[in-house]
């Protein structure tokens, strides 16, 4: 018995390092990139938020499929390249599509003959809305005039980045150590207290640093800012790991090695891309 313990411990090692390095592999190679479309923004970063939005979509149709009969995916995808297109050229007030869509979306399911109308509406409207709207945002908030809209998609993903990192080291080292409570233990039972604070005191750590040397906010900008991040970081992930462990799988997708799915990998960004948005634009 105890060998097969040692084992198995063993065995979840190699595992753990194994993921840990496809993490910091992909890291590597994704995050250049990514802060280089930021920084030419228009059609690229566009077309490469428009990837993702897609695939995002693709995954939460594929956890809705888990408790119901969605819309067909090839309408949940044209829908979303709507709305994205939208956010970058608004031919059209966003509520004006939206109630297109909703119409739409009722009258599809008048030929539906597969599950409940409410079941099947009700699993893909939250993900479709918060996948759209959320990456619409991020692609607004890089449009912003005068430059202050880069400046802010660069700090976000900066804080965002921080407090991952700051909360995986410390919530590994001490996490349960000093709070002995879970942060959300109904839906994430890794999370700790401490993993949190520390995810919190980085984003605000790296908030203050960006903001003074690289493009001299104002300090009580990049303290809310930084603090607004820390404190909705964690949510962003609550929320995907609530739809995942009602539909029943660990990650949203195997698309990106040691992360999942882009749902995984860009839940705190989606959350957060909406305050961040309001900061921008009326503070």
């Amino acid at each position: 018995m105890r060998l097969m313990s040692c084992l198995k411990h063993d065995g979840m090692g190699k595992l753990l390092s194994i993921n840990l390095l496809q993490r910091v592999i992909v890291a590597l190679a994704g995050i250049p990139l990514l802060l280089w479309l930021i920084k030419l923004g228009g059609v690229f970063f566009f077309g490469f938020f428009l990837v993702l939005a897609l695939l995002a979509v693709f995954e939460f149709h594929r956890l809705a499929r888990h408790k119901a009969t969605p819309p067909a995916l090839w309408l949940i995808l044209l829908i979303t390249l709507l709305f994205q297109v939208n956010f970058y050229r608004q031919f059209a007030e966003v509520w004006e599509l939206l109630l297109v869509i909703v119409l739409v979306l009722l009258l599809m399911e008048l030929f539906l003959k597969a599950g409940s109308p409410l079941l099947n509406l009700g699993a893909i409207f939250p993900g479709l809305l918060y996948v759209n709207l959320s990456f619409g945002s991020l692609l607004r908030l890089r449009l912003a005039p005068d430059g202050k809209g880069e400046i802010m998609v660069f700090l976000m993903f900066c804080c965002v980045w921080a407090a991952d990192i700051f909360a995986y080291f410390g919530g590994s080292t001490l996490g349960g150590k000093f709070i002995h409570r879970k942060l959300f233990e109904r839906l994430s039972p890794h999370k700790t207290w401490e993993g949190f604070l520390f995810g919190l005191a980085g984003s605000v750590s790296a908030s203050v640093i960006f903001g003074f040397f690289f493009c001299k906010l104002p300090l009580a900008t990049s303290l809310l800012t930084g603090f607004l991040i820390g404190l909705a970081s964690p949510a962003g992930d609550l929320i995907e790991s609530m739809f995942k462990r009602d539909a029943g799988v660990k990650d949203s997708s195997g698309l990106i090695p040691g992360h999942g799915g882009v749902l995984d990998r860009f839940d705190t960004i989606m959350f957060v891309s909406p305050f961040i948005y309001f900061i921008t634009l009326y503070l």
